[in-house]
């Protein structure tokens, strides 16, 4: 059972000649205690998306439901009870953490908002979260730039935490960080899920990171959700040509010929090509096969919505041209 759901919403930046729709008729839900993957290039629109759940940026059209309820209203998703239920963990720890402020107090003033901890307890419930998250008591009289980058990211997801949220919305939590550091935070982000029964929906640009934490990957392009599904059906049966050329691109250790990536580049968001949004791009569209002027005049949305596999293609599920080849299944 779903516990976030966005029903056809978008998000607008500006108005008239200048107004951008950074995120249009998105349709997906985050599982109670699961995780939903969000992925795209940079400029599809995926932070937009989550800036817009927490309440950074108001909801032009559609609604967001949180356990049924509607939160669609700016108002709503800033009231206190809403605010408690959903967090955001920001990919640059570094400026999401006031610099002027110790551990203590950053993570005191997120307690501020529970009415179960009192004043004289603040102290210990802040050690108590900070172990929650790998680091010890005396980390709350330190400053962050007296931590290393991954584990400031854990006084971010510390904070988070401190209220007892049930959604957390991950940010390209791991793509400032390491490769090593990352499994540890990838690691331990597990863990408080299992133990807390957390929902996650969790936006990166990295498809193989993707893959090892979602339960359902949505693919986001120029806005628009193009695939969405179980994680493990997206990378062994990806359905749409965008979804192909990006898990054709996660780095393999092989002999294996490295295919060649999405081409060309993504166009104007506040001029999107007509029909699918994709066919500028793609390699099985009218630039590969002219008589395929359908993906020029119609977009696929509407009949992908009927699908339980959804991907938004008039030729969904057929293999891309020999220089993309079959993807190779990410263990999870």
């Amino acid at each position: 059972m779903s516990l976030l759901e966005l029903d056809k919403l978008s998000v607008h930046y500006g108005s008239g000649r200048d107004r951008l729709v950074a995120v249009d008729n998105v349709s997906v839900s985050v599982p109670r205690g699961g995780t939903l993957g969000l992925v795209g290039e940079s400029g599809s629109g995926k932070s937009t998306l989550g800036r817009a759940i927490v309440g950074l940026l108001p909801i032009a059209g559609g609604a967001l439901r949180l356990d049924g309820v509607d939160h669609t209203s700016k108002r709503a998703r800033n009231a206190l009870a809403y605010r408690r239920r959903v967090q955001m963990v920001f990919q640059d720890p570094h400026s999401s953490l006031n610099p002027r402020m110790t551990v203590g107090e950053t993570i005191g003033e997120a307690l501020r908002r529970r009415e179960d901890v009192t004043r004289k307890g603040r102290r210990a419930e802040v050690a108590r979260v900070l172990g929650l998250v790998g680091l010890p008591a005396a980390a709350i009289s330190r400053y962050p730039h007296q931590f290393s980058g991954g584990q400031r990211q854990r006084i971010a997801i510390a904070r988070a935490l401190a209220v007892r949220p049930e959604v957390i919305v991950m940010d390209e939590v791991t793509s400032a960080l390491d490769v090593s550091v990352q499994a540890n935070i990838l690691n331990l982000l597990k863990d408080l899920q299992r133990e807390f029964g957390l929902s996650y929906l969790f936006i990166s640009h990295d498809l193989s990171v993707v893959g090892l934490m979602s339960d359902e990957v949505a693919v986001m392009y120029l806005g628009q959700i193009v695939e969405r599904t179980a994680s493990r059906a997206l990378f062994t049966s990806p359905r749409h040509p965008y979804t192909h050329a990006l898990i054709s691109s996660i780095p393999r250790f092989s002999a294996e010929r490295m295919p060649a990536p999405v081409r060309g580049d993504l166009p104007d968001p506040r001029n999107p090509p007509t029909g699918c949004r994709f066919h500028t791009r793609c390699p099985i569209g009218p630039n590969a096969v002219p008589d395929r002027l359908v993906c020029l005049e119609q977009d696929p949305h509407a009949i992908a919505e009927q699908q339980e596999h959804v991907a938004a293609c008039h030729f969904a599920g057929q293999p891309p041209p020999a220089t993309i080849v079959a993807p190779a299944a990410v263990e999870s």
